[in-house]
């Protein structure tokens, strides 16, 4: 079931990428780096957006490569947070233009996306 709708997904927006990096990429692609700098964090987002809708909302800033909803991985409820990936990295300012706009009745709060860096957490 959850195959079909990704199917339908790619077939109805053919420029949004669904998947998610591809473990043993080839030497020169893209890294994990490359793409948090062309990205940005959007926080307070609605719990019903999809990630059309807020593709739509970001449209004008650049190309949209990816749109990522985070979820609650045991209700699979909306964690009220996205991220999007542009193409390139001037895109990011262009978004960055778009925080606190409203976006379904909420204010939205766009940041550029940070990189992980391992072992920052802490000890456990």
């Amino acid at each position: 079931e959850e195959a079909e709708k990704l199917k339908e997904l790619q077939t109805d927006h053919p420029n949004l990428e669904l998947s998610t990096s591809t473990p043993g990429a080839p030497a020169g692609a893209p890294t994990a780096a490359d793409a948090d700098a062309r990205s940005v964090y959007v926080g307070n987002v609605d719990y019903a957006s999809t990630p059309e809708e807020l593709q739509a909302h970001f449209q004008d800033c650049g190309t949209i490569c990816r749109v990522t909803i985070l979820c609650n991985k045991y209700t699979g409820q909306p964690k009220g947070f996205a991220y999007l990936e542009f193409a390139d990295e001037d895109a990011v300012k262009n978004a960055m233009i778009l925080n606190e706009s409203l976006f379904r009745g909420r204010q939205l709060k766009v940041s550029e996306k940070r990189t992980n860096v391992p072992g920052m957490g802490g000890p456990r």
